[in-house]
């Protein structure tokens, strides 16, 4: 039973699974956002657009059932704006760290360029130490 408190207490408290917490905690304060973005100014635009229509009260009714299909297109919404901010940001992360690469294959090259720099240099001391032993 001690192993696997210690083996939890290992898991739990570890950099990645507090990371984690930390990344859903502000996922669900996001999503809020991103709700009222959606149904307090996306939605009722649209609405005024296409005359006045109130999405969310958008229903069909099947004997005493109702199909919500309103919501469904407010969720749609909601899915559509989360993905296409995933999307910048991810993309926005993936140029930087293109760049980074860049800079660091740059940097490479001209440690390279160095090192050839100090190849030739000691060859060249090396062929003119040999030319003044060869002609003492």
């Amino acid at each position: 039973m001690k192993k696997i408190v210690s083996e939890f207490k290992e898991f739990a408290f570890k950099g990645n699974v507090i990371d984690l917490a930390i990344g859903v905690i502000i996922g669900s304060a996001f999503n809020a956002i991103v709700t009222s973005v959606v149904n307090d100014v996306v939605m009722p635009v649209i609405g005024i657009i296409i005359g006045g229509k109130d999405f969310s009260s958008l229903a069909i009714e099947v004997g005493e059932s109702k199909i919500q299909y309103g919501m469904l297109i407010q969720n749609i919404f909601n899915f559509l704006i989360i993905a296409l901010i995933l999307f910048l940001f991810i993309k926005a992360i993936n140029k930087v760290k293109k760049k980074q690469e860049i800079e660091e294959e740059k940097q490479e090259e001209q440690e390279e360029e160095t090192v050839n720099e100090e190849l030739e240099l000691l060859k060249e001391i090396s062929s003119t130490l040999k030319e003044i032993k060869d002609t003492k």
